[in-house]
């Protein structure tokens, strides 16, 4: 079966609705045509377990986008770790143009499927294809985003020695005491709701 059909417009409205604005209408036509190739790569991959197509926009464009918004204005830099299906990497590289954003995802199927996703849409991004432990510890970004990445716990001290200034983590709240006991060099932020999310927040700390 195909796509039900998703406008630039849904998309516009769906943004507009979670209080997400100023951005240009060439953004709107670059997250379509991320959804166009996520929707077609998506029945092989399984990059989402959400198949409907305004929930895509809702569950996962429109949450990125609201957080690309939250992030500091003196990110200049930013690592998706473990970034699967370009989330939150891709919806900030296009809401936050100015950020120079790096994808790292390792696996080599997914990773193809960013290179096609940015390349399609547009999209100024890096897609690093490996695992983010090989990036040379000398290289640094200004924030390092972790969405969805299995075992976090472990991750997350990989993630810490990555950033410069901030971490962003998409938890929940009852995760997010121990995301703050695993990262004492950072102080945290008042944690932010993410729009129509059941607990999940974003969490930014800053590096003390």
């Amino acid at each position: 079966m195909g796509a039900e059909p998703v406008t630039t417009g849904e998309i516009e409205e769906a943004f507009l609705q979670a209080d997400i604005a100023g951005l240009s209408p060439g953004a709107y036509e670059q997250f379509l045509a991320y959804f166009t190739v996520l929707f077609r790569w998506n029945a092989q991959l399984n990059l989402t377990a959400i198949r409907e197509p305004k929930q895509i926009i809702q569950r996962h464009f429109v949450e990125c986008a609201f957080a690309a918004q939250h992030l500091p204005r003196d990110v200049a830099t930013l690592l998706d770790y473990g970034s699967g299906a370009g989330l939150p990497g891709i919806p900030v590289a296009i809401c936050r143009p100015e950020i120079r954003v790096t994808l790292g995802e390792s696996q080599g199927k997914k990773a193809s499927f960013l290179r096609e996703a940015v390349r399609t849409g547009g999209i100024s991004c890096e897609v690093y294809g490996h695992r983010v432990e090989t990036i040379p510890l000398g290289r640094q970004f200004d924030a390092v985003t972790m969405r969805a990445v299995e075992k976090m716990e472990l991750a997350l001290p990989v993630a810490m020695q990555y950033t410069r200034r901030y971490l962003a983590l998409f938890t929940t709240e009852r995760s997010a005491p121990v995301s703050g006991e695993l990262s004492s060099e950072f102080t945290w932020r008042e944690p932010i709701s993410l729009p129509e999310a059941d607990q999940r927040i974003l969490l930014i700390g800053e590096r003390i």
